[in-house]
């Protein structure tokens, strides 16, 4: 039986990787026992207690990135929840530990590592994140998603390649009827454009713009706002005589059980959208976002358009026309299609749960 302890918070992208390791280990292992510490205003603090995984809290917070008298506190509160998360660590005594990002995994990894707990982090951006580059120098091994986080990180010896385990669960989900939900027709290509859970706003003018010529076309699409930019988008004039093969709504409810129904996505470039894109192998238009650290979605969108898997459009250069040129030259040429799914399924790691299992097995022995 092994003892995980988890750790990884602030965004969906540091949470569901993590979600889907432990479902992974407990299909193999029902009797592992699972603790997951993150903060208790952090996104996990809703997720995880809702799936059912222990969960415990500590209090941190991210520096500054300009000179600020809240980096005294940000340093006074990592070294207290070292101590917290030492004092987490010796009641729970983890088999290994494992850091899937966010600020909150900066102090548990680093008690592990000086308590010589085997350790490991996931880093599932092409460039890594400051706490896992600070982490990298104590823990045991360093699991990536993309060959060009190799760069980030000086003890090259640590590094193993085994993506991003949400594929794995994105990989099993069986085609459904869903698109019906929407008014839409399952039988249609569909193409899915989504600027994230809350939206993008420069991706929903152009959505908006390019849906017109929708009309008339062979396939149809699904057109997702978020819901803080939803009644805007539907009072716009544009959107009071739409095609009949567009649906506009706000949200999609379990967006990837949807996923196996479209034939092409446009949306933003984060690791856990690339994860599925790649896991079921469907072509995409990447918009990646200007507003992350380090320009990091723009790497990973390369990723997949240096493999042909992809096509990028910056969003600086984005309009309504460029959008629909780029959908109708992908909807409208099968071969095309084609070739740019078989290569985004080439590119992805559909094992990559076991990989990362397989790591902390590794260390466990």
């Amino acid at each position: 039986m092994m003892r995980l302890l988890v750790s990884g918070g602030g965004t969906g992208g540091h949470i569901y990787p993590a979600l889907a390791l432990i479902e992974d280990l407990k299909e193999k292992d029902p009797t592992a026992e699972i603790l997951y510490v993150g903060t208790s205003r952090g996104l996990e603090s809703r997720i995880v207690p809702d799936v059912g995984i222990d969960f415990k809290t500590i209090e941190i917070q991210g520096f500054k990135r300009s000179l600020s008298l809240k980096n005294l506190k940000t340093i006074y509160l990592f070294l207290k929840s070292v101590h917290d998360s030492k004092k987490i660590i010796k009641t729970f005594k983890p088999d290994v530990v494992v850091g899937t990002g966010g600020y909150v995994c900066g102090s548990v990894l680093y008690a592990a590592a000086r308590m010589k707990i085997p350790t490991v982090i996931h880093e599932q951006n092409s460039i890594a994140g400051v706490t896992n580059k600070f982490l990298g120098h104590f823990v045991d091994k360093i699991c990536i998603c993309f060959d060009h986080a190799k760069d980030d990180f000086p003890e090259k010896e640590k590094i193993v390649f085994t993506g991003n385990p949400r594929a794995q669960q994105v990989v099993k989900i069986k085609k459904s009827d869903r698109l019906k939900e929407f008014g839409l027709d399952p039988s249609k290509r569909t193409v899915l454009i989504f600027g994230g859970s809350r939206g993008a706003r420069r991706i929903n003018e152009s959505a908006l713009e390019a849906i017109k010529y929708f009309k008339g076309q062979p396939w149809q699409g699904l057109f997702v706002t978020g819901r803080v930019h939803y009644d805007k988008i539907m009072a716009s004039p544009s959107a009071k005589d739409l095609p009949q093969n567009v649906a506009i709504v706000p949200y999609v409810n379990d967006m990837p059980s949807i996923l196996p129904e479209i034939s092409l996505i446009v949306g933003r470039a984060g690791a856990t959208s690339l994860a599925e894109i790649t896991a079921l192998g469907i072509p995409s238009i990447l918009i990646p976002s200007p507003y992350v650290t380090h320009d990091h979605q723009t790497y990973n969108a390369m990723s997949l358009v240096e493999k042909k898997a992809a096509l990028m459009i910056k969003e600086a250069e984005l309009d309504g026309q460029k959008l629909f040129d780029a959908v109708s030259e992908l909807e409208n040429d099968a071969e095309l299609s084609e070739k740019m799914a078989s290569n985004a399924k080439a590119a992805g790691v559909p094992d990559a749960a076991d990989r990362l299992l397989s790591v902390l097995e590794s260390l466990v022995r």
